[in-house]
């Protein structure tokens, strides 16, 4: 093991790239990072945020969550110890979060694994082949998740048949809803703010031949979807007792621990955050969990086709357009 014994300040700029890769919403990226010789703070970008999908910021406030937590493993990769603040200041709710280095630590070879995985993680829309995940990969996941307050369910076979009708019933709100398609073709047509948005690479060339529906974007893209059905994925629900901010925030850092993890398990990953995004559809997740609390997202596991090459990258903002630098607070 080694130790990094660099000023805390350029730690603090390399984390906030590092938290660049982190993944959000029709890849908004809606998060600000202020660098200070002596702190990190993450704050919202409104001019990234997706009122008509997103009406209450909870994906907004769940992908700024798991770009903390993307931080926070760039920070210990680099040998810095972490104290995290969350939601310091009622008055200034857009501040999200704190981050400050309380000393050198070891560089653990777990922290370089994750960095690593940081680099590797993308979202895989296409069918998973017939491959079980196994109890041990979804108990290593469960025990991440639950680092950060969040509960983790494996849903079973009858769950599932629950979800896809939740899922159909979240893509029919959303296909009668003008706004919410008018945001999904701003950040997925030809004219996406540059450096954002999901570009046709990243999108299905057809619809999956899966039970589980995937969101429909809209518009086909170029990504070859392969021979697989999901048949052998497992479908989890990262939830917890609380549905407000600080909870949404926890949630978006278990988000991207249990993202990492499974990327370093080999396990290809996709989320599916429309049922959370529509009351309806909210309250069955919430009736699927017998009522044990508030679903944050649920993912997609299982292996991807090696027969297929990987999906092509999300495009990220520069560095300049997430983060200011004031070297002399």
């Amino acid at each position: 093991m080694t130790t990094s014994h660099g000023a805390p300040g350029a730690a603090y700029a390399q984390a906030a790239e590092a938290a660049g890769h982190a993944p959000s919403i029709h890849n908004t990226q809606p998060w600000h990072w202020s660098v200070h010789p002596d702190r990190l703070e993450l704050r919202t970008d409104p001019a990234r945020a997706l009122p008509g999908t997103d009406p209450d910021g909870r994906m907004l406030t769940v992908s700024c969550g798991a770009a903390l937590h993307h931080a926070e493993v760039a920070l210990r990769a680099a040998g810095q110890a972490v104290d995290v603040r969350m939601l310091p200041d009622p008055a200034d709710p857009g501040l999200l979060a704190v981050l400050t280095s309380t000393g050198d630590v070891p560089v653990t070879p777990e922290s370089m694994r994750l960095m690593q995985a940081l680099r590797l993680r993308h979202t895989d829309r296409r069918p998973t082949v017939d491959v079980a995940v196994t109890a041990e990969q979804v108990d290593e996941l469960r025990e991440i998740a639950g680092r950060y307050g969040v509960h983790l369910h494996r849903l079973n076979p009858d769950q599932v048949t629950d979800l896809v009708v939740a899922v159909s019933r979240a893509e029919d709100a959303a296909a009668a809803e003008p706004a919410w398609q008018a945001e999904t073709a701003r950040w997925t047509g030809p004219d996406r703010p540059a450096g954002t948005g999901l570009p046709p690479e990243v999108i299905p060339d057809r619809r999956p031949e899966t039970d589980v529906g995937e969101r429909d974007f809209g518009t086909r893209g170029t990504l070859e979807v392969g021979g697989g059905h999901d048949k052998a994925s497992t479908y989890v629900v990262l939830f917890g007792d609380d549905d407000d901010r600080a909870a949404w925030l926890r949630a978006g850092q278990a988000l991207s621990a249990v993202w990492l993890h499974a990327t370093a398990q080999g396990l290809a990953v996709l989320p599916f955050s429309q049922v959370v995004e529509i009351d309806g559809t909210r309250a069955m997740m919430r009736r699927i969990l017998s009522q044990l609390g508030h679903a944050y997202i649920v993912l997609r596991l299982g292996m991807a086709d090696p027969e297929h090459g990987l999906p092509g990258r999300t495009p990220r903002l520069p560095f300049d357009q997430t983060t200011s630098v004031d070297a002399d607070d």
